[in-house]
Order: C-alpha cells, then structure tokens, then sequence
C-alpha cells in the first residue's frame, strides 16, 4: 500500500462500484479485495470488507462500512476529458449506470460519489483569466453536461 490512499466509503457495493470504475476510465483497475474476518458494523464475516482499486491512476480502497456515511459534493473526481466524445463517453457511463446530472460538468454515480467531466478547453479558458476565462465561465454555468463547441464558441468571443 502506498502511503497516501483515498479511502471512499460505500454500503455494502465498494467492489461493483470498482468493477465499474476499472471498466469506464483508463488507467483504472481493480486490486485486492479483502474480506472482513470477523462480524463489523454492517456486515458479518466472510464478506467484502475492503476493495483496492485505481481510478485514472489514483490509488483508492474501497470500504464496505455500511450506510453510516454519505458522500457528498465535498469530494469529487475531476476528469479531464479531450474533445466532447470522450465527455459523452465518460458522462453518459455514469449518468446512465444510475447516477444522476448535476450542474456545470458535474454528475454522480449510482453509490453518491461525484465526478467533474470536465474538458480540457474548459480549464485552459478559465486558466486564460480576463475576458476569455469570463466568456467561457459564463457559458459553463447555463450547462449540466459541458458542450465542448459551445466553450469553444465562447473562447472565440461567439455566442451560439
């Protein structure tokens, strides 16, 4: 185990929640899974107790503590997408696994984690600063699922 890993807290699902992972985003996969070797809170002996898994190259454990603790927008993983397929692709996987749309870029998964689709042209218009980083920021805002032509158009000073 490395000496800093996100441990994200799921019900009783962190391994299919992983599987998932692994399956949607690059660099991802899914490690030891480790079953609980006497009854806890929420589960009993014998069953998933921690998942290792990696998504887009961070390393995280997955811990089936049951419904104690929610997730919340507090944590959110941001993934940088190049040009609106891979947005769609990555967007359309969680949102259509049972998650739900949000505002700006933003969905989350069927287990309440939250994830930022977010394009590179989005980010690099924002880091731009003045007029450009407003343009881009304001268009943003109107959006759930961010519309890679609609920033572009705005990057350029066009309203679509």
């Amino acid at each position: 185990m490395k000496k800093n890993t996100l441990c994200l807290w799921y019900n009783h699902d962190a391994e299919e929640a992983a599987k998932f992972y692994a399956q949607t985003f690059p660099d991802s996969k899914v490690g030891a899974v480790h079953r609980a070797p006497a009854d806890f809170p929420g589960g009993k002996a014998g069953q998933v107790l921690t998942v290792e898994f990696t998504v887009c190259g961070v390393q995280c454990i997955g811990l089936n503590g049951g419904d104690i603790f929610k997730h919340s927008e507090a944590f959110s993983f941001q993934i940088a997408t190049d040009d609106q397929a891979e947005t769609d692709r990555y967007w359309n996987a969680i949102v259509g696994n049972g998650g739900a749309e949000s505002e700006c870029g933003w969905c989350k998964d069927k287990w309440g984690l939250s994830w930022q689709i977010t394009p590179r042209v989005l980010t690099e218009a924002i880091a731009k600063g003045g007029e450009v980083a407003k343009r881009a920021f304001e268009a943003m805002m109107d959006m759930r699922k961010i519309d890679v032509a609609k920033i572009e158009a705005a990057v350029r000073g066009k309203a679509t």
